[in-house]
């Protein structure tokens, strides 16, 4: 092929050539440079009019790439190809990223189309004990002793062998570390997962200088969240870390434990930043001789101080999530099972839960709740009961209309519903993911939109 002569010589300086294994593409300056600097693109943009840059590639994958590059998606026929070749070929071109950003944005899940889509198996004997997720899609999975990182793409996957027995809490800081914890060994461990070693380890220390168990961790942004309790069960904390230097920032809801002081001795067991009102949420629960009781708790972590608390007794929650887009707390009843919800902009002394459903089943204390997940991903609800995921979304009502409505949807084929009682609910880029009892696999959901 004859050297380019330049459009810039014929009056279109800013188009650009491309030869792609024998295929000829043309498109922008623009297009190529929005790959970001020092990418394969972005190089090409530099040094085009003095020639037709040739590349031994694939055309057709280029071609698709391209199309990314235009538009911020992959056209349909993309999914004609295997996702492994648009990862390598992203990766050659420096731009997987963006491959990311477009088939793993949490942006693009779709709630009431979302379709189990495969399996994720793990190995061993050991039921998976919590799910952690990256805001791209990667999953970390504890299962025993081990924990187990599948890619955004969930093609490849890698297992470390921890120091624990079981790992209880666990936390995503990015596809290649997490932090980890466990109710009966001592400390948190952030986890190199790529190079397969303890990268840290961070410890409370008490009064009593005896260790001190994990019992929940969170994060925002700037921070990292550590409910710690002292192995002797006569004191707990939240730690507050930097994210990025894990150095300690302030330690909050610190207590001394003495007597028979229930109120006090109860650890947080979840902790959720709720970024648009910059407060921590802390629950943790009991289950003694008379039932389940716990308290629910809004910290100011700047000054240390609670903004709001709430003590459950008559149906205490199985578990509690906030929704920082609708403004609400929600949480499942451990007796009644039912979902229900307080609005973060009406809180008060008198604040009560407002059921979400009709409110027809009666707390009779058989537990119909216990072991119950809920969660928030953009402004939906999901909630489990035994097998099952129910998806709440709020209906819309006119001005006059005092109160919030929320409606239970169907969500995704009925043939996929059901199956034994689910463990663990996480949510990863555009994709939900589960386990259930005594199943050494992830289920995987994902929109019916996305069939790679």
């Amino acid at each position: 092929m004859p050297p380019f002569a330049g459009s810039e010589a014929v009056g279109f300086p800013n188009i650009v050539s491309i030869d792609v294994g024998g295929q000829l593409f043309q498109t922008t300056k623009q297009t190529l440079t929005s790959a970001g600097p020092k990418t394969f693109f972005s190089r090409i943009a530099e040094s085009s009019g003095l020639h037709t840059p040739f590349i031994d590639r694939d055309p057709e994958l280029f071609s698709f790439l391209l199309s990314l590059l235009r538009t911020g998606n992959l056209p349909s026929k993309a999914k004609a190809f295997d996702l492994e070749d648009l990862i390598i070929e992203s990766k050659f071109y420096g731009i997987e990223s963006l491959l990311i950003n477009s088939l793993s944005n949490p942006s693009q899940l779709e709630p009431f189309n979302l379709q189990k889509s495969l399996l994720l198996p793990l190995n061993g004997r050991d039921s998976p004990s919590a799910l952690a997720a990256t805001s791209c899609g990667t999953l970390h999975v504890a299962h025993g002793s081990k924990i187990t990182s599948f890619d955004w793409s969930l093609r490849r996957k890698s297992t470390l062998l921890t120091h624990f027995t079981a790992v209880d809490s666990l936390l995503a800081l990015s596809p290649a570390l997490a932090a980890a914890g466990a109710n009966d060994f001592s400390g948190l461990q952030i986890l190199d997962l790529e190079k397969g070693r303890v990268r840290e380890t961070l410890n409370w220390e008490n009064v009593t200088k005896s260790g001190s168990t994990v019992q929940a961790i969170g994060s925002s942004p700037e921070n990292m969240f550590v409910s710690f309790e002292s192995s002797r069960r006569n004191s707990n904390s939240i730690m507050v870390y930097d994210l990025h230097s894990l150095t300690p920032v302030t330690e909050i809801g610190h207590n001394e434990i003495f007597g028979a002081d229930i109120h006090s001795a109860i650890p947080a067991t979840k902790l959720q930043w709720i970024e648009g009102y910059n407060l921590l949420m802390a629950s943790g629960s009991h289950s003694g001789p008379s039932g389940v009781s716990g308290n629910i708790r809004l910290w100011d972590v700047r000054s240390g101080n609670i903004v709001w608390e709430i003590a459950e007794k008559v149906d205490c929650f199985a578990d509690v999530a906030v929704c920082d887009g609708l403004s609400v707390i929600f949480k499942v009843g451990v007796n009644s099972g039912e979902a229900s919800y307080v609005d973060l902009r009406n809180l008060n002394d008198e604040t009560a839960w407002v059921c979400l459903g009709d409110k027809r089943r009666v707390v009779n204390g058989k537990k119909e709740g216990f072991g119950c997940k809920i969660e928030t991903q953009g402004n939906q609800v999901f909630c489990t009961k035994g097998g099952d995921v129910e998806l709440w979304s709020e209906v819309v009502m006119g001005s006059g209309n005092r109160g919030r409505i929320f409606k239970k949807n169907l969500m995704g084929r009925v043939r996929d519903m059901g199956g034994a009682k689910i463990t663990n609910l996480a949510f990863g880029g555009s994709t939900m993911f589960f386990t259930r009892k005594d199943q050494q696999c992830v289920e995987v959901w994902q929109s019916s939109s996305r069939e790679f």
